[in-house]
């Protein structure tokens, strides 16, 4: 792998599966031997794979871009097969550990400077930069849609159950005497989660202040995320918390008014605003405060823009064309209210608080205070290893569901997981350890 290149993986702590992911139709490239042609309009693709509401509102942003810049972008969904388009819109439950692909990509501060646009990222907030960022601190893909894991309630349901909807939990476990409430209020799931890993492997390690990772290995299995794993387990058996699968299953759970509270991304504010009789409210995920130096930042990852390799100087400058206008705060602002997510750059943010709807602003808040003081050291997210993920979730499951000790099923997943990152020496060089 070139060294151009292997900045592009570590940013991401992995490279992503394509042509696993890729673009269809997409444009194929030019044999070798011939100049490359002049791209056309129709040939500038942004491929996605958002759900059918993300692409309606992906497509109004790009009809917008192609009106307000005469550009024709055309979106189209990632599909198995092909080479990438020449911008790609990724999610991280789509990264994956096939390193060899990462030739099919190039930094977006190389694309940048070969279109003769300046690529500005000192206004970029920190907490969006790790992991999208090479060793000189130049970025190689643009974080477009990116949240943190929080909290949100039903404030009905806090009525119901006479808890002030105005004092969410701020501790793990404070939420317990709360979730016993909103049992006794009727609720039969009053706690859900979306994404465990993410939330309870990686976030819960980042809130507590223990990266999922030592000197080169896996270690998500210390005392603190032993004990949490443990309370969760207690809560599975005394029905407060319900586990309804490994994405976003959860999620709408808490829209139908099942349950009571729920940890996910906190762009998911923009789902839950039409959610069944929830009043909704939103705080920063709770932490443990029986963990030394106290609460920590959480983490940020969400949807990232990665540009294609091999194409012509003409599509770079319509590609760059498209990042520019995607980093002006107005238009920042326009994603976040049609998908969620945090402002890239800090003017953005300053104007989201008056532009956006209450609800918004106060899952923006929310989200704020729970990565407070987060750097862009990048640090290996477990939820983004495909291999990772899936033992991840499976020895979740097992301690949630009372079928194994929390402490084995935690001393388990690092231990295949480490074996899986041994079997794979390409995989293992290329995260951030």
């Amino acid at each position: 792998m070139s060294h151009s290149l292997r900045p592009l993986v570590i940013a991401v702590g992995l490279a992503l599966a394509f042509p696993a992911l890729a673009a269809k139709p997409a444009a194929k490239p030019a044999p070798k031997q011939e100049a490359a042609p002049t791209a056309t309009a129709a040939e500038f693709e942004l491929a996605h794979n958002l759900s059918a509401d993300g692409e309606k509102s992906l497509q109004a942003f790009v009809d917008r871009f192609n009106k307000e810049t005469g550009s024709n972008l055309k979106l189209v969904r990632l599909e198995k097969g092909d080479k990438p388009a020449g911008l790609n819109l990724v999610r991280r439950q789509e990264m994956s550990e096939v390193l060899s692909q990462a030739k099919y990509f190039v930094p977006l501060h190389e694309m940048m400077a070969k279109a003769g646009v300046k690529l500005d990222t000192s206004g970029l907030s920190t907490d969006l930069k790790a992991n999208v960022v090479d060793a000189k601190g130049r970025l190689v893909a643009l974080p477009v849609l990116y949240s943190t894991p929080v909290l949100f309630y039903n404030k009905n349901a806090f009525r119901k159950a006479r808890l002030d909807p105005d004092q969410p939990p701020k501790t793990w476990f404070e939420m317990q005497g709360m979730l016993d409430k909103l049992q006794d209020a009727g609720y039969a799931c009053p706690y859900t989660t979306a994404w465990p890993v993410w939330v309870h492997v990686d976030n819960v390690s980042a809130v507590s202040g223990l990266p999922a990772t030592d000197k080169g290995q896996l270690a998500f299995n210390g005392l603190p995320q032993v004990k949490h794993v443990a309370m969760m387990a207690t809560w599975t058996k005394a029905n407060y918390f319900k586990l309804f699968g490994r994405g976003d299953e959860a999620s709408k759970k808490f829209h139908a008014g099942e349950c009571a509270m729920i940890t996910t991304d906190s762009r998911e504010h923009i789902d839950f605003r039409d959610a069944r009789g929830v009043e909704l409210g939103v705080a920063p995920m709770p932490f443990h405060d029986d963990v030394y130096g106290g609460r920590r930042p959480s983490l940020a990852d969400g949807a990232s823009l990665w540009v294609g390799a091999g194409r012509s100087p003409a599509e770079y400058k319509q590609a760059a064309k498209f990042v520019s206008f995607l980093l002006a705060p107005d238009n920042q602002i326009e994603l976040v209210r049609s998908y969620g997510g945090l402002p890239m750059t800090a003017a953005a943010r300053a104007a989201a608080r008056s532009k956006l709807l209450q609800d918004g602003d106060q899952a923006l808040q929310a989200a704020y205070a729970s990565l407070k003081g987060a750097s862009d050291t990048p640090m290996v997210h477990v939820s983004d290893i495909d291999p990772l993920r899936v033992i991840a979730n499976e020895e979740l499951e097992l301690a949630w569901s009372d079928k194994e000790p929390s402490k084995a099923a935690l001393d388990k997943a690092v231990g295949r997981g480490n074996a899986v990152l041994a079997a794979k020496p390409a995989l293992k060089k290329a995260q951030p350890f």
